[in-house]
């Protein structure tokens, strides 16, 4: 039993062994294939994909005095979580049908409010009172555009909602062209180690289902056949010539060099 154990235990050993040294005899393959995949990466960033850029207005919430039905009373941000929850109120309205199509009819683009909606990313800057909203379009210019547009169309429509509610404009939209996205280092390192996972799997399961016997330390640990011999590499033997083809080939020479004498 404790040979059996030991024997199998070699095994895999010898087997993973094997699978180091093939990847390290097909390294270069990696590095072929890992390369490939990177320029592939890089081409498809850098060709294949429309670049897209950003521009954000940063708006002040302002909610002094709130009133509900006939009953008004002050109430701070900070007093609603003003970070977390006015925020969150503030982005519905912004991402609201209505909103949007007006947001839409005074920029003059050609977006549905569902596609405008995709575009535009709002956010709280460190939980405080600000509202940071951002567009991104294929257009620096047209996305610059729209969010100065948010920024004089949303204060009024949360005024209309919210009664006591302002909104005040701490830095308007400027044109950024440079592109937000793609990534072109970010697809050429995925593409990259992509394409070394992918050349490594092929070589494993390559080398996992080869059954050659390369040497015979593979039949010592794995049968208990004892070896009786070992046949000679009779072509490439280095230095130690030896077998039929060495004393074939010393015949044609020995009899050539009788030749020329004889000539």
């Amino acid at each position: 039993m404790e040979q059996t154990e030991k024997r199998n235990k070699d095994y895999y050993v010898i087997d993973l062994m094997h699978i180091l040294k093939t990847l390290w005899s097909r390294a270069w393959i990696i590095v072929l294939v890992g390369v490939i995949a990177g320029i592939a990466g890089f081409s498809y960033s850098s060709f294949a994909i429309e670049p897209k850029y950003s521009a954000g207005v940063m708006l002040y919430v302002n909610n002094n005095s709130v009133s509900l039905g006939n009953t008004s009373f002050s109430i701070s941000a900070s007093q609603l979580s003003a970070a977390q929850s006015l925020a969150k109120t503030y982005t519905v309205i912004l991402n609201n049908r209505t909103t949007l199509e007006k947001i839409i009819e005074k920029s003059n683009v050609k977006y549905s409010y569902k596609e405008l909606s995709g575009m535009i990313e709002a956010t709280t800057v460190n939980e405080t009172e600000i509202l940071q909203i951002t567009v991104t379009s294929t257009d620096p210019y047209e996305a610059a555009r729209i969010a100065n547009c948010i920024a004089e169309v949303l204060p009024i429509r949360i005024s209309e909602i919210i009664e006591g509610s302002s909104m005040e404009v701490v830095d308007s939209a400027v044109v950024n062209r440079n592109k937000v996205s793609p990534s072109i280092t970010k697809y050429t390192a995925v593409g990259l180690l992509l394409g070394v996972f992918f050349a490594v799997a092929v070589i494993v399961v390559f080398a996992l289902m080869d059954d050659t016997i390369h040497d015979e330390e593979y039949i010592l640990n794995t049968y208990d056949y004892p070896i009786l011999a070992k046949i000679p590499d009779l072509v490439s033997g280095g230095n130690k010539q030896y077998g039929y083809y060495y004393q074939r080939k010393n015949r044609q020479s020995d009899s050539g060099d009788q030749n020329g004498i004889e000539q």
